[in-house]
């Protein structure tokens, strides 16, 4: 497991910005190279890619980077150049526009080749965006895909042009809509990587000088299972590892919840009363997920 609270998204092609992204706050950076990179720029971003990979210190962040559509004619060798350059330091990869299980599959060959030739047994794992209708479809198929994969992430802005959602309701509001225009997309996108067994991460929040809107997004996501949301500008990275980290008083109480549960279970008792609630294994599965990430984060 490894925490992302906070996935910040960092354009490849702007050294200050990647220095920036490598000290700040965020428990994940990725440096990209599709959406904000220019596609006269996207060659030259690579070797900028490697450098601030390979120079920065990245403290105890994950380290990744999104390469560009697997359609495209740049994205085989975004793999080969930054995995052959920089593989020893680089964490994972995230595939954007992913349509079936397919596509993930042959990144994941492409870099077990890599690996195999340089004698690595350190592997890169990846993360997948849901940003299709297609991937909508195939989201279950896709989170089982390969065990390299980690997450699931759902990307909002993409996903409205393929599904022909309206501009004005690309934010999850709209005087138009009754409530989260998202709620079905994010909740099937969890709930496949949850039966997979990996993690799922809610995208971005356009609107970054929005603080009130990309929390209550964070909040949205938080409640349905979402491990984390991306980051499009530092000034988001707080708010969102404070909306996916329990309370202190959260901590306390799961922990304290799961003792009692532990010792009424060598009793042979099936439930107990903590503080006037009842505890069962059903609420004491949910208090680890609690006592988990509260462990990662080092409450």
């Amino acid at each position: 497991m490894r925490l992302r609270r906070s996935e910040l998204s960092t354009p490849g092609s702007n050294e200050a910005m990647m220095e920036k992204a490598a000290a700040s706050n965020a428990d994940f950076v990725f440096l990209d190279l599709e959406d904000s990179v220019a596609p006269a720029e996207k060659v030259q971003a690579r070797t900028k890619v490697v450098t601030a990979l390979t120079t920065l210190d990245w403290g105890t962040k994950t380290r990744a980077i999104r390469i560009n559509d697997l359609e495209s004619q740049w994205a085989y060798e975004d793999v080969i150049h930054i995995v052959e350059e920089a593989g020893e330091v680089l964490d994972l990869v995230i595939i954007p526009k992913v349509k079936k299980a397919e596509d993930v599959r042959w990144v994941d060959t492409l870099l077990s080749q890599i690996e195999r030739k340089h004698g690595r047994d350190r592997h890169i794992a990846l993360e997948v965006l849901i940003e299709e209708v297609e991937a909508m479809v195939n989201a279950e198929e896709i989170a089982c895909s390969t065990p390299r994969l980690e997450a699931l992430i759902f990307g909002p802005g993409d996903y409205s042009a393929s599904q022909g959602v309206r501009m004005d309701a690309v934010g999850g509001v709209t005087d138009d809509y009754p409530g989260d225009v998202w709620h079905y997309a994010r909740n099937k996108v969890v709930i496949a990587a949850r039966a997979a067994g990996i993690e799922a991460v809610d995208g971005p929040f356009a609107d970054f000088r929005d603080a009130d809107g990309y929390r209550r997004e964070c909040t949205r996501a938080s409640v349905l299972g979402f491990s984390g949301k991306w980051a499009i500008h530092p000034g988001q990275v707080d708010i969102a590892n404070e909306a996916f980290s329990p309370t202190t008083r959260q901590v306390e109480r799961a922990r304290k919840m799961i003792t009692a549960y532990a010792e009424a279970e060598a009793k042979g008792l099936g439930a107990v009363a903590v503080d006037g609630v009842m505890v069962d294994a059903a609420s004491a599965r949910v208090m680890r997920r609690i006592t988990d990430k509260a462990d990662l984060i080092g409450m």
